[in-house]
């Protein structure tokens, strides 16, 4: 009797790591293109990615380079002050999107152009993405509107 008792017991044991095995592979499985990693145009420029990878790139829009009007596509760079790398993006951009303003693009690294899929931009005058600001303070770019950092 002891014996069947510690086979089952073994028994419920293996049966409850494999559905935990098997619950965190498909947990794992279904957030596989939730996931976007963030870049700055420097760390982009360093070490692109494939052209399958999507991901979230962020800086400033830089000056002088944002391009409407030619059909669809939007056309723009992005610096963070070490580096600038060129977008295109087909859509509506949002109201406060701008040159020399802050953004977060989620997109692919295709032929050297970042071809973005959705483009953020802050939604006052004063939000910046915590990424975007870590970037450009990286690059000795930005300085705190209030002073403090």
């Amino acid at each position: 009797m002891k014996g069947l008792k510690k086979r089952r017991r073994v028994q419920v044991i293996a049966l409850a790591a494999v559905a935990l095995v098997l619950s965190t592979a498909l947990i794992g499985y279904a957030m596989r293109d939730g996931i976007n990693f963030f870049r700055s145009p420097t760390q982009l420029v360093a070490d692109p990615p494939g052209p399958a990878e999507v991901f979230r790139l962020g800086g400033l829009v830089e000056e002088g380079t944002l391009v409407r009007g030619q059909g669809e596509t939007i056309t723009f760079r992005v610096t963070d002050g070490g580096a600038s790398v060129p977008v295109a993006y087909t859509g509506v951009l949002p109201d406060l999107f701008g040159e020399g303003e802050g953004m977060v693009g989620t997109g692919r690294w295709i032929d050297g152009v970042f071809v973005a899929t959705e483009i953020l931009a802050r939604h006052d005058e004063t939000y910046m993405p915590k990424e975007v600001i870590d970037a450009l303070k990286e690059q000795g770019v930005y300085v705190d509107p209030d002073g403090s950092g």
